[in-house]
């Protein structure tokens, strides 16, 4: 196993986990972001990790500090990026911010690095010209939470070699996670194959005023007997990832604007991302749906 050393770029919701779960499985991490205050966030939210991963994994307070320890943090690309073995890119999901990204860290990282890309819903072909070393990028997807949802969806390209590939699989088992393979590009990849559309369906019951969140929750839980429903996984997910995702697919299915507005103009320009943020379709820490009385 070569990868050592592991460069997270972006901060948000999902890269810090991605730092803070490979930090605890013991590799030396590097977290890179645009500026100060954004590092700031991200090490208050890799502080807070600690708690779930006491509590879900029952690891000490020595193991999660210990993680914290081999974390550390850049607003230089460069030397983020510098002596890396793998960089995971988890910044937002718009095609053109990912291209421009990785023909920037294309000229700075060292020639063996390997590129993985965390996107949620774009094809790793849609990027890798531009990251100079198309033979040694792939993507890698984590879920949210992921270390209690702990998939790993490796997607090669048709140009991926075939020992970077299988060296990212071995990666991910390495991190704790369950290593899923997928030898040809799948947009949406499993997960969000089956997630996707569901959560879109949900949305759009709502916009077209069929039913408001929350009936459409009880229904979901009552009908399957889920934990969750498909707006509870959509405060979990965070709402900037659907909206980001919906505003790119509006162009090609025209009804996915409405979906994509309704979101902008009642969560994302009101600060409400879901749990990250304490509020989103539902307020946290302690929902609605987690009321004993919801679905009666």
């Amino acid at each position: 196993m070569n990868i050592k050393t592991v460069t997270v770029c972006g901060s948000g919701v999902l890269g810090s986990q991605i730092a803070f779960q490979t930090a605890f499985h013991g590799f030396d991490v590097r977290v890179y972001d645009l500026n100060d205050e954004l590092i700031g966030k991200a090490k208050a939210t890799l502080s807070g990790l600690q708690t779930p991963y006491q509590q879900d994994l029952h690891a000490t307070s020595a193991d999660t500090q210990a993680a914290l320890n081999r974390i550390r943090f850049f607003t230089d690309l460069t030397q983020a990026v510098r002596g890396s073995d793998l960089v995971i890119e988890a910044i937002p999901e718009v095609l053109d911010i990912k291209q421009r990204f990785y023909s920037e860290l294309g000229k700075v990282a060292d020639a063996h690095t390997i590129f993985a890309t965390n996107s949620s819903t774009l094809l790793p072909s849609a990027m890798m010209d531009f990251t100079g070393r198309p033979e040694r990028f792939l993507a890698l997807h984590f879920a949210n939470r992921i270390w209690r949802q702990n998939t790993a969806e490796i997607m090669r390209t048709a140009r991926t070699d075939d020992a970077v590939f299988e060296e990212v699989i071995q990666f991910a088992r390495d991190i704790g996670m369950a290593a899923l393979p997928i030898h040809k590009e799948q947009p949406g990849y499993i997960l969000n194959t089956l997630l996707v559309p569901l959560l879109g369906a949900a949305l759009e019951l709502v916009v077209g005023g069929v039913a408001d969140p929350h009936t459409v929750d009880k229904t979901w839980m009552v009908g399957t007997s889920a934990p969750i429903g498909p707006f509870g996984m959509l405060d979990v997910i965070g709402l900037t990832t659907p909206y980001n995702i919906n505003r790119n697919a509006a162009e090609a299915f025209p009804r996915r604007a409405a979906v994509a507005q309704y979101l902008k103009e009642n969560f994302i320009d009101q600060g409400k991302l879901g749990v990250a943020t304490s509020e989103g379709f539902y307020r946290y820490p302690n929902p609605a749906y987690q009321n004993e009385d919801f679905l009666t």
